[in-house]
């Protein structure tokens, strides 16, 4: 076995770099970002793949909903409420169920936006009331609003239907 000079690795580093930087730019121009802004400054954010909605009504029913094969990511600058639980600030991911009358929202310990879901890791879990939009959403699209002093809710669009929970600040 012969040993690869230093200046050899350096150069194959060199010449590499801009290539991952390239192919993360890419990656990055695929996602979307929502962002609730609380009166004090801090913020929410969720990024997420807005995958095509197709010709279907809605998402698969009783399925957990990863867009494009990724996990919802989820930054909050405050501690939350989502439902009864508490949401220490950090970063998580995001799953939603969505089901035929009531969705639900999920916020996961697991950072790994790649991972597989695992019910194990849920820190908070809430029901999302539905709706029926007048003109259904060709893609998924994630929305805050920030509807009060101390909260903000996100609206989830997929085909026809529309869901939404509310986020407190603490």
């Amino acid at each position: 076995m012969r040993a690869v000079p230093f200046c050899t690795i350096v150069l194959s580093v060199l010449i590499q770099a801009p290539f991952a930087a390239a192919q993360q730019a890419v990656a990055e121009q695929s996602t979307e970002t929502a962002i609730c802004t609380f009166d004090d400054g801090k913020q929410i954010t969720a990024r997420y793949n807005p995958i095509p909605a197709g010709k279907t009504d809605g998402p698969p029913v009783g399925k957990v909903l990863v867009p494009g094969g990724a996990a919802i990511t989820f930054f909050t600058e405050s501690d939350l409420t989502l439902g009864s639980s508490t949401i220490p600030l950090g970063g998580y991911t995001m799953y939603i169920i969505p089901a035929k009358k009531e969705w639900t929202m999920i916020v996961s310990k697991n950072t790994e936006v790649v991972a597989k879901y695992d019910e194990k890791l849920d820190l908070a879990r809430a029901p999302m009331e539905t709706g029926q939009l007048s003109t259904p959403a060709d893609r998924l699209g994630l929305y805050f609003g920030h509807i009060g002093p101390k909260r903000c809710e996100i609206n989830v669009d997929f085909g026809k239907t529309r869901g939404w929970v509310e986020f407190k600040q603490k």
